[in-house]
């Protein structure tokens, strides 16, 4: 199976034939982007200083090192819960044009909608791989909103292979977590009645 690399700007076509629990990597252009930014877009209406129109976003909080002039690195960039994110995203989505949403664990009916309607995904990095994402970083282009803090500044990356990031939420709107619930608590009550049997003898 060969390896599934999205290249930014990202169109429509690009993700008709991806689906959940797929793999791909990224490559291009990548914003941190997380509570204080959908908020400030959306609740209070000011328009972001970076045009995402095809690109893709991070929920995180960068650590980033100031080299001076205006010179920085990323040191590590771990995901924060894409869940805080998820009564902005739908119309965050619709707004900016952003095609992926990458973050930690799934998120829900709001964003499904958002990624439905307008052809978007939200993917999932593997938690724990913070310093292993920053490698993959190969440059910070530029910065805004640093009044915001180091957290929750806009970091416009580049980054090449940037994953692996799993699709939780296709453009069709389906989503692995929700699926997976339905599943596991499927399991779950055929044990509770197989348990139930076995120890019936207890009062």
């Amino acid at each position: 199976m060969s390896k599934k690399v999205l290249t930014t700007p990202i169109k429509d076509e690009d993700l008709k034939d991806i689906r959940i629990g797929d793999i791909i990597y990224l490559t291009g252009t990548l914003v941190t982007c997380r509570d204080v930014a959908h908020r400030r877009l959306i609740e209070e209406k000011i328009p972001l200083p970076v045009d995402l129109k095809g690109k893709a976003i991070f929920h995180a909080g960068p650590i980033v090192r100031d080299l001076g002039n205006e010179e920085y690195e990323i040191v590590s960039i771990g995901p924060t819960t894409s869940m805080r994110m998820e009564k902005f995203e739908k119309e965050f989505i619709e707004e900016t044009g952003v095609k992926l949403i990458v973050g930690k664990g799934g998120m829900g009916k709001n964003t499904e909608e958002g990624c439905k309607n307008h052809k978007a995904l939200h993917l999932v990095f593997p938690a724990g791989n913070a310093v292993f994402a920053a490698t993959k970083v190969e440059q910070i282009r530029e910065v805004h909103w640093k009044d915001l803090g180091m957290p929750e500044s806009l970091w416009v990356c580049e980054v090449n292979e940037f994953g692996p990031l799993i699709v939780s939420i296709d453009t069709e709107g389906n989503n692995i977590f929700e699926e997976n619930k339905i599943e596991f608590n499927k399991k779950k009550e055929e044990q509770y009645q197989l348990i139930s049997q076995q120890v019936r003898f207890i009062k």
